[in-house]
């Protein structure tokens, strides 16, 4: 069998010595590094090769049990296990398991709103050098008992001293453990560990699997970038951006098939972190042990459900890569059972919870294989003498802080997998990962049947270390208030509204199968009444005519352009003034009516500047405020300062002040601190927001249907037989109606009409930055003016613009119309539907909108209204 440090070692005259166990235990790839030419792959890390979880798992626990024993039982019960991000999390977490006494914490690159840094140090060599300390309990790291660090690999030791120097100044103890796979030091540097030990007055003791070093000729750093250059230049694939990357010769993809996957829910166990980001305890390991063989199951469920997937092994894909990675020399070299071959892929620092559950398979009886991704750029070269065989590249799907880049997956494609599970935790659960570049798309071009898992990403809320129990003090100003860990995952199409699952993710609870539609004259006598909230009850929907069709074609026709100009101007006005380095806005739309208009800000931004802006839409209510719990999912997956609220058009301005007050309340109840209550809207004919399209009132086609144009979901629902302290508010998705849905046709025809109105956008921004945008809400005082003129004493019965006059026609028990005198242009569908339900059109001047929609007051059925005429709905 050829060694996989063969193709390296021949070109560069890099020489591997130490122990007889180190060539089955490492290969050698070349990095794409200006720091380090080379680069160690380990074959039982489960990083870079796929290999038997019970393998990986099994070489931490080893490791773990030898600390124990060299600690004895009372100081192992003292100590704390630190592990390394990324490619060290489960390997610390598999130590701490062996260990058996100890919490586990790992370093992590990814900040966390609301949680405090404990510490931080650098890795000099990597390609992304900052590591941070985010504990749940602000005192885990301040015992004075052992401290043991594991890492991967040991070589110049900088990573190891770089730590312990910044941690022995804040919390200085008396013993360090360093824990490695392998120990690759020096001459020079085997003298290092010991002297630093004796400056810092501590004892520093050392576990490694394997021992030797790595001998580099002269000038290896740049004959390795040389040597990556030129096999780049000669083997990328023209114009690939993602795909299996250099010099692959794997065997050749089936046409992506994007989302051609089974999400399965693993009912992960509550108050059980995701991993050792924020600390992991010996009692939650129990309870994730107890829970894994269900999880598996629900797996292997999943594996099953789609009776048309091919789970037979295919040997020529083996043939192709010639001899998958895991075939090449092992630790622990076993006969694998038979069956379809089953790859368990983690996600970059989330590498122990799919460890576990790829051994909970492997107990079951799979055939499986264990690896992640990673942020590691590494050359990929399709020969048995070189450990990278081949890559997969796909953009970075978990917003992180560091800006969006490109990440990788080795040893995946050509290997001969009949099946994947890729395991994510929920932050990275996001748009990029499902589009047609993304991950999955790249899994299933490669592999016939992808199943993803997401494991809640945790947010910490109090301390589970009794032991280290912090005081009140250190608590308040480092604990997080956030219950994200209940919340469940944003919903998306096509399980969950007609639009693509990258559009837009809801931030609702589905209840599809609820009964809440009522008759239009009931729900108006009750809401007037007192006797219930517009919100607790859903409007039937309205079909429209085929008149009426036809006249929201032609509005879509004639308007398509002037939203498309409005829509590019909102998105550069926000894009101007709200990005920052290394940060991009997330939208946040007020469902629904602010959906399509988030969505078409999304593909404009794409397709203008070829960003991919995160886009949710949540549940605002009149007089109920803005759903908080969708709040603190969103202040758990983003930082709030990016969060860009987004609705349809203003009207008097009631949802403003209604979001202000909320995002205020919100922020002194949970000291979550940072959101901007300004919406950004396409029309503010009101004059309420600073942000906009236009200022005109004119007619927004996607507020002339009802859940027909808003991806066939309805209005949000909040109820409290429904909803609970902990839910999303609720929403249904009218699957039945199908057949009238124009939701993706409004998007389509105003994105078509981009190209020509960019250079019209561009002189409205450059005017709009210069000009003074203060609202004047001048829409609220004539909202006021009719109240009171036409015997209303109630503004919110008095809907003032062409959107708000629509949905009076289409979902409440209208009075009359007030119409601006020559605004004919925007009141074709108005002035159909008032004569459709008998609703008189009364033409006035000095309205700063094109009409008013007066909703009929103190209507009870057979009543009368301020002007002594009953309404009946028709």
């Amino acid at each position: 069998m050829v060694w996989t440090g063969t193709w390296v070692a021949e070109r560069l005259g890099v020489e591997l010595i130490g122990d007889e166990a180190l060539p089955a235990l490492l290969g050698l790839a070349l990095r794409r590094n200006p720091k380090r030419a080379h680069l160690l792959v380990s074959s039982v890390l489960g990083k870079h090769v796929p290999q038997r979880p019970s393998v990986v798992y099994g070489s931490g626990l080893d490791l773990g049990r030898r600390v124990r024993a060299l600690l004895g039982d009372e100081e192992a019960a003292r100590s704390v296990v630190l592990g390394y991000a990324e490619t060290a999390t489960a390997l610390g977490h598999a130590v701490a398991d062996g260990l058996g006494l100890a919490p586990y914490l790992h370093s992590t690159r990814r900040p966390v709103a609301g949680v405090a840094r404990a510490g931080g140090f650098e890795e000099s060599h990597s390609h992304a050098t900052s590591h941070l300390l985010l504990p749940e309990d602000p005192k885990l790291l301040a015992g004075d008992g052992p401290l043991v660090l594991v890492d991967d690999e040991f070589s110049t030791g900088n990573t190891v001293l770089n730590t312990v120097r910044a941690l022995h100044e804040r919390y200085p103890r008396d013993r360090y453990v360093v824990v490695a796979l392998v120990d690759m030091r020096s001459a020079a540097d085997l003298g290092r560990l010991d002297a630093f030990a004796a400056e810092i007055g501590a004892r520093v003791d050392l576990i490694s699997g394997a021992a030797g070093t790595v001998r580099l000729p002269e000038g290896v750093l740049e004959k390795g970038q040389a040597l990556v250059a030129e096999h780049e230049r000669a083997y990328e694939p023209a114009g690939t951006g993602s795909g299996t990357g250099t010099g692959t010769g794997a065997a050749a993809p089936r046409a992506p098939r994007l989302h051609a996957y089974a999400r399965v829910a693993l009912d992960w166990p509550e108050e059980v972190p995701d991993g050792g980001r924020h600390g992991f305890t010996p009692d939650q390991r129990d309870r994730l042990e107890a829970a894994l063989p269900t999880m598996a199951g629900r797996i292997t469920e999943a594996l099953r459900a789609d009776p048309s997937a091919d789970l037979s092994a295919d040997p020529s894909a083996e043939a192709a890569l010639g001899g998958t990675p895991d075939e090449q020399p092992r630790a622990v070299p076993t006969p694998p059972p038979a069956g379809p071959r089953l790859l368990v892929l983690g996600f970059e620092e989330l590498m122990y919870a799919p460890l576990r559950l790829g051994t909970a398979l492997e107990d079951a009886g799979h055939d499986v294989r264990y690896s992640t991704t990673t942020r590691s750029p590494v050359l990929a070269v399709d020969d048995p003498g070189y450990a990278i065989r081949t890559r997969l590249v796909f953009p970075a799907h978990d917003d992180p802080a560091d800006g969006p880049g490109e990440r990788y997956a080795y040893n995946v494609a050509g290997a001969g997998f009949d099946a994947v599970v890729l395991v994510v935790d929920s932050t990275a659960d996001t748009p990029a990962l499902h589009a047609p570049d993304g991950l999955l798309a790249q899994l299933a071009a490669h592999i016939p049947r992808v199943v993803l898992a997401v494991v809640p990403s945790y947010t910490p809320t109090a301390s589970p270390y009794a032991p280290y129990e912090a005081t009140p003090e250190v608590t308040e100003a480092t604990e997080a208030p956030e219950r994200s860990s209940m919340l469940p995952e944003p919903l998306r199409g096509p399980a969950f509204s007609s639009y693509a699952p990258e559009e837009v993710g809801w931030l609702l609870q589905d209840l599809s199968d609820v009964e809440l539609e009522a008759p239009t004259e009931e729900r108006e006598e009750a809401i007037q009444s007192g006797g219930a909230h517009y919100a607790e009850s859903l409007p039937v929907e309205y079909q429209p005519s085929d008149r009426y069709q036809e006249l929201f074609h032609a509005a879509l026709e004639t308007s398509a352009a002037r939203i498309a100009r409005a829509v590019g101007t909102v998105t550069e006005t926000v894009l101007a003034e709200r990005e920052r380095p290394g940060h991009r806005p997330v939208l946040v739309s007020l469902a629904r009516a602010g959906t399509p208009v988030g969505v078409l800000m999304r593909r404009w931004a794409q397709a203008r500047h070829g960003l991919d802006l995160p886009h949710y839409a949540v549940s605002i209510v009149r007089g109920r405020g803005i759903d908080s719990n969708a709040l603190r999912w969103l202040a758990a997956h983003h930082d709030p300062a990016d969060v860009v609220f987004v609705d349809g058009w203003t009207g008097k301005g009631a949802i403003t002040r209604e979001l202000a007050d909320a995002i205020k309340e919100f922020e002194a109840a949970e000291g979550v601190t940072g959101f901007d209550p300004e919406i950004a809207v396409l029309a503010d004919p009101g004059s309420c927001v600073r942000t906009y399209g236009t200022r005109e009132d004119f007619l927004i086609p996607s507020a002339c249907l009802n859940s027909t144009v808003s991806g066939l979901i309805s209005r949000t629902v909040l109820r409290a037989d429904l909803v609970g302290p902990n839910d999303f508010h609720g929403g249904k998705f009218y699957r039945e109606l199908a057949g009238a849905d124009v939701s993706n046709a409004f998007l389509d025809a105003v994105a078509a009409r981009f190209d020509e109105v960019g250079a019209a956008v561009d002189a409205d921004v450059k005017e709009l930055l210069a000009a003074d945008r203060t609202p004047t809400w001048e829409g609220w005082a004539a909202v006021e003016r009719i109240s009171e003129e036409y015997g209303i004493h109630d503004v919110n019965l008095v809907k003032p613009g062409v959107g708000e006059t629509t949905r009076v026609l289409l979902r409440r028990v209208p009075w009359k119309i007030l119409a601006k005198r020559g605004a004919e242009a925007d009141l074709a569908l108005v002035r159909l539907l008032a004569e459709q339900r008998g609703v008189p059109v009364e033409e006035v001047d000095e309205l700063p909108y094109s009409c008013v929609g007066l909703i009929h007051p103190q209507y009870t059925r057979g009543a009368t209204g301020a002007d002594g005429k009953a309404v009946v709905s028709q």
